[in-house]
């Protein structure tokens, strides 16, 4: 025993100084950061300075950088960029380098053993169901052919909010609303209307709203959202997976997973035999697609893996905007004026606003991609892992180097947004009448990323957000509850979320008959 805790000694040490040989013997130096221990590097001051995004924040501010190293475990080095001229570098320049993903615990379990798009290595897996989500989920024909069912659901979000209103029984005084719950559960009903055919598991509440399943599911989502890609202690030593759950995340993660599964996984088996059957014949959604996709031909594990991960991309970012958005409409009621003014000009009183309106509205999409950029859903991008070694921005970036590009630090970086804490749309917006659009190329903020690993899900993504936000102001006027001239804008410390769901009052503004017919007509006379 104790000539095998020697050896193990000696193959450590001899890694250390081969490293250490290595890395100073090249010309240029890793970018700054704390100083690693030896063999744990700065595992301890990551695991004292718990959350770790705000710590890495911190880290930055330190060391007055825009580029940061910090090495975890025995070699991996953490890069984590707020420059947009460097993430450039990172994730257009070099992006064939930087185009895999590292082999992360809760990313692993997530995607079923990475056999979905967005969390696998680089390979064949990878390209195979790129393709598949690019030419046959995701592109613009098959969204044009789902797009009646978010249709449906930005109707029933209508009705939903007019139902709460009317069991308060403030068609006048207005009623208190819970954004978050509307917004997460628009995203979740959508996805499940294009994926499954269905808004609901089970058979919903009589107001409409989602019931016990469908809250059960959407918690469990979140759970795996905010745990994927969350610095887990046996992401960094990985011969520790299997042996010990220092942090919680693999019991957190595993749970929130076999929920989802509860729920989905029966769905994608009956609809396999009933192709199989005969008993369905035509196309209908997404679940469809996958099933019915040859050449080649997915198996069940690949399917229910990609479902997850295309409900897990979807509902996180215009759910989490629009709160945020609503919020500040509320505080600077001349930004919920002009949005209002854009809605009636566009479209009226007399209609709902449609997708076919969404390229006209610029003034609410700016008011979206500033809060894109001022409160984006998490503080960084998935990791990318670098393949081979590189240089970028004068500092060496060794072979299987985490490379993390930071969304709060480049949508708050001083030196590209003047006065970059304030909530103002008007950024955003072109002189010369320019569409303005969501993503962002330069990489000055971050709503789909860019290069081979961007979201190929922008045009959905766009679409389900303006919808979203269009319909929720177009349909009510918002104002803070109670006796409250304001709402307290504060994030989360663990995340960078709303501190608390936001309450706030919702009034009608159209005529009855543009909410829903099953509401006492009486009470929709203005």
């Amino acid at each position: 025993m104790c000539l095998v805790s020697v050896l193990l000694v000696i193959i450590l040490v001899s890694v250390g100084v081969f490293l250490n040989i290595k890395f100073s013997s090249n010309q240029h130096p890793l970018p700054p950061g704390p100083t690693p221990l030896p063999f744990i590097g700065n595992t301890i001051q990551m695991l004292l300075n718990r959350p770790t995004f705000r710590w890495i924040h911190n880290l930055m501010d330190q060391f007055d950088t825009h580029v940061l190293c910090i090495r975890l475990g025995l070699s991996a080095h953490v890069i984590v960029v707020s420059s947009p001229d460097i993430a450039c570098e990172f994730l257009k320049k070099q992006d064939e380098i930087f185009i895999s993903r590292p082999d992360i615990m809760s990313a692993y379990l997530t995607s079923d053993g990475y056999l979905t798009t967005i969390m696998s290595p680089y390979g064949e897996q990878w390209r195979k169901m790129k393709r598949i989500i690019n030419r046959e989920m995701l592109s613009p024909p098959i969204l044009k052919w789902l797009q009646p069912k978010l249709d449906e659901e930005a109707d029933q979000l209508l009705r939903y909010i007019c139902n709460q209103i009317e069991k308060q029984d403030a068609i006048v005084e207005g009623a208190l609303i819970n954004v978050r719950d509307v917004s997460q559960h628009f995203c979740g009903n959508s996805m499940r209307n294009m994926i499954f055919g269905k808004r609901f598991f089970g058979h919903g509440m009589e107001d409409g709203g989602p019931g016990g399943e469908e809250t059960e599911f959407m918690t469990a989502l979140f759970i795996i959202l905010k745990h994927l890609y969350a610095f887990c202690i046996t992401d960094y030593f990985p011969w520790l997976r299997g042996k010990t759950d220092f942090d919680g995340h693999e019991r957190k993660m595993r749970t929130a997973i076999e929920v989802v599964r509860k729920y989905q996984d029966p769905l994608v088996d009956e609809r396999i035999q009933m192709w199989n059957n005969g008993v369905r014949n035509e196309k209908c959604d997404m679940l469809d697609i996958l099933i019915k996709h040859d050449n080649p031909k997915l198996t069940p594990e690949e399917i229910k893996a990609q479902i997850i991960e295309l409900m897990v991309a979807a509902i996180d970012n215009p759910s989490n905007a629009v709160e945020w958005i609503i919020g500040n409409m509320i505080n600077e009621p001349m930004i919920l004026k002009r949005a209002v003014k854009e809605l009636d000009y566009v479209v009226g009183r007399q209609r709902l606003v449609v997708e076919q309106d969404v390229p006209q509205l610029n003034y609410i999409k700016a008011c979206i991609k500033e809060a894109f950029r001022l409160h984006p859903i998490s503080s960084f991008l998935p990791p990318h892992v670098s393949r081979m070694d590189t240089t970028i921005a004068g500092y060496f970036i060794p072979k299987g180097s985490h490379v993390i590009i930071n969304r709060y630090g480049l949508g708050r970086n001083p030196s590209v947004w003047s006065d970059p804490l304030r909530f103002n749309p008007n950024r955003h917006l072109h002189g010369d009448g320019k569409q303005v659009v969501l993503s962002d190329d330069r990489l000055r903020l971050i709503s789909f990323s860019t290069g081979k690993r961007g979201c190929p899900g922008i045009t959905l993504g766009t679409t389900m957000t303006t919808m979203l936000l269009a319909r929720m102001v177009q349909g009510f006027t918002w104002e803070a509850p109670g006796s409250k001239q304001s709402i307290e804008l504060v994030d989360k410390y663990d995340d960078i979320c709303f501190a608390k769901p936001l309450l706030a009052i919702a009034k009608p503004r159209l005529p009855w008959y543009m909410y829903t017919l099953h509401i006492d007509e009486k009470k929709y006379e203005f």
